[in-house]
C-alpha cells in the first residue's frame, strides 16, 4: 500500500496584513516629501537659532542659560512642526482615497486593522523623530550653553520635557489620522483639523490659570527642563494626552469602518 502523504497544515497569521500595511506605511512616510522637508526644516532652523544665540553671547556677552534656550527651541519645533505634522497625519488614509478599495477589499485586511496599521505608523514616525531631534537640541544646548562650566539641564527635567511634548504631539497626530479617515478628501481633512486644533487651543488660552493652556505649558518647559516640574501636573498632561488617542482611536474604528472605501 502506498503510504498516505502527510497533511500540511496552514496556519494563518490574522495579524500579518496589519504588520504588512504598517510596514510599508513606515517605509513610505519614511522617504516621503513632507516627512524629509518637516526633519531638513527643523534640522536647519535650530542649527540656525543656536549659532546666532552662541554668537550673541560671544559678542555682546548677552547670556540665557540652557534650559532657556531649550525652552525656546522646543517651542519653535513643536508650533514649526504642527503644519507638516498635520499633513503628515491626515494623509495617512484620506491620501490614499484612490488604492483604498484595493487595499482593504482585495488583500485580506479588515477596516479596524487597516485604520489601526496607518495610526500606528505615522504615531511611531512623528513622536520617535520628535524625540529624537529634542534629545539632540537638548544635547546641543548642554555643551554650547555653560555658565562657568556648569548647566542648569537637569536630565530628568530633560526627559520629562520631551515626554509630556511627545504625548501632547500624539494626541494630535491621533486625532490628525482619525479626522483624514473620515473625510472625503486630504485638503477637507487638513482644513477641519486645523479648525479643530486652532479652535480648541484659543478657547483653553482664554481659561484661566488653574487649566491648562498652550501657550502657557511652553512657556513653563525652560522651568520643566531646570528640574521643577509638579509630577501631579505630569500625570495629567499624560492621562490626558492617553484618553485623547483612546477617543480617537475608537471615533475612527467606528467611523471609518462604516465608511464606503
Amino acid at each position: 500500500m502506498e503510504a498516505t502523504p502527510p497533511v500540511v497544515t496552514v496556519r494563518f497569521n490574522r495579524f500579518l496584513p496589519y504588520w504588512a500595511v504598517f510596514q510599508t506605511d513606515l517605509r513610505q512616510t519614511l522617504r516621503s516629501w513632507v516627512y524629509r522637508l518637516w526633519v531638513l526644516m527643523t534640522v536647519v532652523a535650530v542649527a540656525g537659532l543656536l549659532l546666532y544665540r552662541v554668537g550673541l553671547h560671544k559678542e555682546a556677552g548677552l547670556f540665557q542659560s540652557a534650559a532657556a534656550q531649550s525652552g525656546d527651541l522646543f517651542r519653535m519645533m513643536v508650533v514649526g512642526s504642527l503644519a507638516l505634522v498635520a499633513v503628515l497625519a491626515v494623509s495617512a488614509i484620506s491620501g490614499e482615497r484612490g488604492t483604498l478599495a484595493d487595499s482593504v477589499l482585495s488583500r485580506g485586511i479588515s477596516r479596524h486593522q487597516y485604520f489601526l496599521a496607518k495610526w500606528h505608523s505615522r504615531l511611531v514616525v512623528v513622536t520617535l523623530t520628535f524625540t529624537v531631534l529634542a534629545f539632540g537640541v537638548l544635547l546641543a544646548s548642554y555643551f554650547l550653553f555653560k555658565d562657568d562650566t556648569q548647566s542648569d539641564l537637569s536630565l530628568t527635567g530633560g526627559v520629562v520635557a520631551v515626554l509630556a511634548v511627545g504625548a501632547v504631539l500624539a494626541a494630535i497626530v491621533s486625532w490628525g489620522v482619525t479626522i483624514g479617515a473620515l473625510a472625503n478628501t486630504t485638503v477637507l481633512g487638513i482644513t477641519v483639523f486645523w479648525l479643530v486644533l486652532y479652535g480648541s487651543g484659543f478657547l483653553l488660552s482664554l481659561l484661566p490659570e488653574p487649566w491648562p493652556s498652550p501657550e502657557r505649558q511652553l512657556a513653563r518647559l525652560k522651568f520643566v527642563l531646570q528640574g521643577h516640574y509638579d509630577p501631579a501636573a505630569l500625570t495629567q498632561v499624560l492621562t490626558v494626552s492617553a484618553v485623547l488617542c483612546a477617543g480617537a482611536a475608537v471615533v475612527g474604528l467606528v467611523g471609518f469602518g462604516k465608511r464606503d472605501v
